[in-house]
């Protein structure tokens, strides 16, 4: 079941914004005022704006542009690079193959794209070489854009770790050749499609923290009185979340925060970087610090075995594939949303 335990959350109506340009400063007292904000919103709310990253309009414009030209193709050639037949779990992910727990099926297509891990030692389930489409600059513009995104990620687990009082790689030193994985997300407009049929159900995200560029509004974030607060778009800005293993890492300081997008009035793109550690990182409360649940304990996991675990539970390939047993759950498998605050 959720835990719908009390958050440490506010009754927020709005997202905190945090220019994180301080954060590439050479001035460490800089780095460390801005952590400080990081920390009040991470705290206080679990979702934020961020601006000054960094990362270029155009690189932006061009990982949409391949998304809007890719999610126009014909199903039949969109499914010639089904994500069920990658190495990694890469490739496409049509609509109906996800669905979170006994909800309905969410009502949009992606396209996953991982590390592209090309080395033959260190491979597990979700790390190895991406399945890419054969669309003229995909490969060249989504990396751009994911090495862009993933120096954001670097200077963010720098900040947060600022925010909590440790030595400023102390999160960061973990994070090589990590599983972090873009998702490139259409959400179709369907004026007759149920109003109760969301883009996506109620959930909390599985890794560190998500970098997560919009194109359209349809994001909602539970405060902490259980109530829904609309994230309209901000000019220049990435919003920001906390998720599962940094709740984990933190001893509960930061919660992550339920989250989901309702059925879109009109036709979105949504580009979440899911930030995680290495595979084989053990993730567990950083000693040093104190609770910032009481009413939790937390286990050791394996970042990795989470990721995969959580993955299995939503995608219908894996499902299959666990029932055929031709996969296992990874020991000590959490059930979905084991993490986070999803309400009253």
């Amino acid at each position: 079941m959720p835990d719908t335990t009390p958050s440490s959350h506010t009754a927020f109506t709005a997202l905190p914004s945090v220019d994180i340009a301080g954060l590439f400063s050479a001035d460490s007292q800089e780095r460390q005022k801005v952590a400080n904000e990081l920390g009040d919103a991470a705290r206080d709310v679990g979702f934020l704006y961020i601006t000054g990253h960094g990362v270029a309009p155009e690189i932006r414009q061009r990982l949409i542009d391949r998304a809007q030209e890719y999610f126009a193709r014909p199903l039949d050639e969109k499914m010639r690079f089904y994500i069920g037949q990658s190495e990694n779990h890469s490739g496409y992910v049509p609509e109906g193959e996800e669905k979170l727990g006994n909800g309905a099926p969410d009502f949009k297509e992606a396209y996953d794209v991982n590390y592209d891990y090309l080395s033959e030692q260190g491979r597990h389930p979700m790390l190895g070489p991406n399945q890419w489409p054969d669309a003229p600059g995909f490969k060249e513009d989504v990396q751009a854009y994911y090495r862009a995104a993933l120096k954001v990620a670097d200077t963010l687990f720098r900040g947060f770790a600022l925010a909590l009082g440790l030595e400023e790689d102390a999160l960061s030193r973990n994070v090589n050749h990590p599983p972090s994985q873009l998702r490139m997300i259409h959400y179709p407009f369907n004026a007759e499609a149920p109003s109760d049929r969301p883009g996506i159900g109620a959930h909390t995200d599985y890794e560190c923290f998500t970098i997560l560029l919009p194109t359209a509004p349809g994001l909602e974030v539970i405060n902490g009185a259980g109530e829904w607060i609309d994230v309209p778009l901000q000019d220049d800005a990435f919003v920001i979340n906390i998720g599962d293993m940094l709740e984990v890492l933190s001893n509960g300081q930061f919660v992550a925060t339920s989250h989901r997008v309702r059925k879109v009035k009109e036709e979105r793109y949504s580009f979440p970087l899911f930030c995680a550690c290495d595979y084989e990182t053990e993730i567990a409360p950083i000693a040093s610090l104190p609770k910032g649940r009481q009413d939790r304990e937390y286990e050791t996991i394996k970042c990795g075995d989470h990721l995969y675990a959580q993955t299995i539970h939503t995608f219908g390939y894996l499902k299959e594939k666990l029932a055929r047993g031709e996969i296992s759950l990874p020991e000590n498998a959490r059930n979905v949303d084991s993490f986070g605050y999803h309400g009253l």
